[in-house]
């Protein structure tokens, strides 16, 4: 993983590619939100997914059982909103997503500081708690706000990857250019050859 451009993933067939979620919320869904991806399995998953986040935490994550089943809680409140963001699926219950949103958003939230370096830095150890306090906190900010518009699915056949759309025309379809966008650009340019049987006409 890297959270300068993206997170590298590698689904099933091996392609590796970067795909920037746009935001820390929908970001923390690739630990799992689906059961089939599922990569929580232990604190210690936790602890190692924390630091490599797009928030930039540093490595001393202090991380226990607890915490682990209320991430869990909180991606699958997150996975519900984005899914009724997208159109893509109907929360039944949406006031109760909300609800573990502001629950989780109102404990404290990791504290910066500026190191002797004059750099910005955090506080450490940063908790498990804290960190999702943060990210509960990015999705208040989503989707209580004008960008709630702008969450999507992507567009390729049987992706499921949601990101926040922050081009500035608005356009974005793709979880990335080189891997469902690419793929999109090779089946319409092969849709428009011309077939053998069509060589002479």
């Amino acid at each position: 993983m890297n959270n300068a451009n993206g997170i590298l993933l590698t689904p099933r067939d091996g392609q590796t590619f970067r795909f920037d979620a746009g935001t820390l919320c929908l970001e923390f869904l690739l630990t799992g939100a689906l059961p089939e991806w599922e990569q929580l399995h232990a604190p210690e998953d936790l602890a190692a997914w924390i630091p490599l986040s797009r928030l930039g935490l540093p490595d001393e994550v202090v991380v226990g059982e607890a915490d682990l089943a209320e991430a869990k809680r909180l991606r699958a409140a997150i996975q519900a909103l984005a899914e009724r963001a997208t159109g893509v699926g109907d929360s039944a219950d949406p006031e109760g997503a909300l609800a573990v949103l502001n629950e989780f958003a109102a404990a404290p939230p990791p504290v910066p500081v500026v190191t002797p370096s004059f750099q910005r830095g955090w506080a450490t150890p940063v908790t498990g708690a804290q960190f999702l306090s943060a990210v509960a906190r990015d999705a208040v900010e989503l989707f209580g706000g004008p960008m709630a518009s702008r969450v999507r699915v992507c567009g390729g056949e049987r992706c499921l990857l949601i990101f926040l759309d922050t081009s500035r025309p608005g356009a974005r379809r793709w979880c990335s250019m080189d891997r469902c966008g690419n793929r999109y650009k090779l089946r319409t340019r092969r849709d428009r050859a011309p077939r053998p049987a069509d060589a002479g006409h």
